[in-house]
């Protein structure tokens, strides 16, 4: 009577399982965010350092606003620069809240592409701004 050796297909079926373990979480990319409950009260800044906000416009341009009070006209910057002067400013006031303040036609992967130069800086939470009704 002939019978079937199922040994080497559980062998298989182990390190595929193992190799599905390991592989699992590498796979897996995001961002961590907190955001904003919808029935939240305006955020109160007087006792916060200035913080820094970062506008995506409609076109998908960057702009950052590093909160120290100048009025020059903004210059529009890349990701990159958005990384450096992120870096900068955490190392010199690592307690900097940052915001995003998209346009509400912009591409999400600008906003995400954003995100994820402020995780890379190191910044632990990003707010998103937005108006109310």
């Amino acid at each position: 009577m002939a019978e079937i050796n199922v040994v080497p297909y559980i062998d298989v079926t182990l390190v595929l399982l193992i190799i599905f373990m390991i592989t699992a979480p590498l796979i897996q990319s995001g961002v961590d965010v907190d955001l904003p409950q919808a029935d939240a009260k305006d955020i109160s800044l007087e006792d916060l350092p200035s913080p820094v906000i970062i506008t995506i416009t409609k076109i998908g341009q960057f702009f950052i606003d590093l909160g120290n009070g100048e009025d020059d006209e903004p210059e529009p910057v890349s990701a990159e620069e958005v990384l450096i002067l992120t870096r900068a400013v955490r190392k010199n006031k690592p307690t900097t809240q940052f915001y995003i303040r998209g346009d509400k036609e912009v591409q999400y992967g600008k906003v995400v592409t954003v995100m994820a130069a402020l995780k890379n800086a190191g910044v632990p939470n990003v707010g998103l701004m937005t108006e109310n009704f």
